[in-house]
């Protein structure tokens, strides 16, 4: 652990001098692939010469090429087999994506930020116990890859595919048993862990907040405990990332009500590990600049043209909002992740993470994007003949006893004669064309059905008028993932809610 953290701190102080020689190496690497020979690799010498011989893509362009190595093609994005794939949702065309998980990925990115993560911590608190027990992680589950053909492959949520591939050592610290862990049916699975880690010494936690939560409670009630330091007297640390966490915050206070329990915020995605709170009294994320992941950023202005500008890491400005664009050992290039980041530092590369390039709600890792919402929401009208004129949608947190959902106000023109139906085809709908979405939903274990309010015509206008917003370029936000607009259209409307 020392020596990786000397490691870390080379790079925060060479952070462009290892981003150079890490771009270089990529370049190398993948000159021989398809995609590779397609943007002639062999000729770029700097990365301006990258800049113009690789367009930016999106998930839609690429996946054309990820589509082939699921199907069995290698070398096609990237020189190693790759037999792992990452699965998510967020796309615009189909219900999930899939990331490739080459074995440089996993080794260079995903285990190392993992034992960095530990590395830090451990750094900044030398008196930790954590080593005495056990290490409690939430994972997903994985399958075999149906779309090929020698079904040697397999995808799953990046949790699954690191746990599954996890060195023995790494194994011998956690819990529960991977059979347990890996499963895919959500509430026998909550049972199990519960039941197996309630007669264990657990002294750190990872995960989603989410699921965390609901885990927590199980043991609880099991346990008939008023919080989890009756459980386990010895945990101190809570490792978590996917979403927000400020507003689950006090939540975990009630849980776990000890003044020394300890939060640390990572950045990690399908994609790969990017950042790692490394200060104790901030929630600052440093960038991870040795992971095999080069770095570029696409400011603001230019975030929805279709050939946008791009700077690289010595040409951010703090305070300034960018998308962010990657590319990696495992294929993926010059590749927009859809997240939004803002630098608080250059010196070192410290971020937060902003928001997305699109509308959504991520509260609780079900990644609902506008496209979703719209889909849903015409299937609605489409089964109940309703007319809608405006909406918006946003989370409700997580609270004691309370799980956590959607709510949606919606002006209609015509109003369905069955709200109950309208809500159940929307649910139904979002279900169908966002697996993250159903897998929170799985009976109603950690979102509720969600909460339809109808607000009379009228309504967005003079939110909107309010606001100053009225006019061609104004639009109503479809989807946020605060609660900020839609506690003040429910204000307004005079609809109390409690959450409000």
């Amino acid at each position: 652990m020392k020596k990786r953290i000397h490691d870390i701190e080379l790079f925060m102080k060479y952070p462009l001098e290892v981003q150079e020689e890490l771009f270089r190496e990529l370049i190398r690497r993948g000159k021989n692939t398809e995609f590779g020979r397609k943007y002639g690799f062999d000729s770029i010498r700097s990365y301006r010469d990258y800049k113009n011989n690789v367009p930016v893509h999106s998930y839609e362009q690429i996946f054309p090429y990820i589509e082939r190595v699921m199907k069995g093609e290698q070398n096609i994005l990237w020189p190693s087999e790759i037999t792992w794939f990452a699965k998510s949702s967020g796309t615009t065309n189909a219900r999930s994506k899939f990331i490739p998980v080459s074995t440089e990925a996993l080794e260079n990115c995903h285990f190392k930020g993992g034992k960095d993560l530990i590395s830090i911590y451990v750094n900044n608190y030398p008196d930790s116990r954590m080593f005495t027990g056990k290490g409690l992680a939430i994972g997903g589950s994985h399958q075999i890859n149906e779309y090929d053909p020698s079904a040697s492959s397999y995808y799953g949520d990046v949790s699954a595919v690191i746990m599954k591939n996890l060195p023995l050592w790494a194994q011998v610290i956690r819990t529960p048993s991977l059979d347990v862990a890996l499963m895919d049916k959500w509430e026998e699975k909550i049972e199990k862990m519960a039941r197996i880690t309630a007669e264990q010494n657990v002294t750190n936690l990872s995960g989603v907040p989410t699921w965390t939560i609901l885990l927590l409670q199980k043991i609880m009630e099991l346990k008939k405990t008023e919080n989890i330091l009756e459980v386990w007297p010895n945990l101190e640390v809570f490792f978590h990332g996917a979403v927000a966490f400020t507003p689950y915050r006090e939540l975990f206070k009630k849980l776990i009500p000890n003044d020394k329990m300890r939060y640390c915020e990572t950045y990690n995605a399908s994609e790969g590990f990017f950042g790692i709170q490394d200060q104790k009294d901030s929630n600052e994320l440093l960038l991870m600049l040795d992971y095999g992941i080069f770095y570029e950023f696409i400011p603001s202005s230019e975030m929805h043209r279709e050939n946008p500008q791009t700077v690289g890491l010595e040409d951010v400005v703090a305070g300034q909002n960018y998308a962010m664009l990657i590319s990696t050992n495992a294929g993926l290039w010059r590749y927009q992740i859809g997240d939004t980041v803002k630098f608080t530092s250059t010196d070192p590369y410290r971020i937060k993470i902003s928001g997305r390039t699109k509308h959504f709600m991520n509260a609780f890792g079900e990644e609902v994007i506008i496209e979703n919402a719209e889909l849903a929401i015409t299937e609605a009208c489409n089964q109940t003949g309703a007319i809608i004129d405006n909406f918006t949608a946003a989370p409700i947190y997580f609270d004691e006893g309370q799980r956590g959902g959607h709510e949606w106000v919606i002006e209609f023109k015509l109003a369905p004669g069955d709200t109950n139906k309208f809500r159940d085809a929307l649910d139904t709908k979002l279900r169908e064309i966002n697996s993250d979405y159903d897998a929170k939903r799985y009976k109603d274990m950690a979102l509720q059905p969600p909460i339809i309010h109808a607000v009379n015509e009228g309504t967005f206008y003079q939110w909107m008028k309010k606001r100053g917003k009225l006019g061609g370029q104004n639009k109503v936000p479809r989807l946020s993932n605060n609660r900020e607009h839609i506690d003040d259209i429910l204000e307004m409307a005079g609809i109390v809610t409690t959450e409000t």
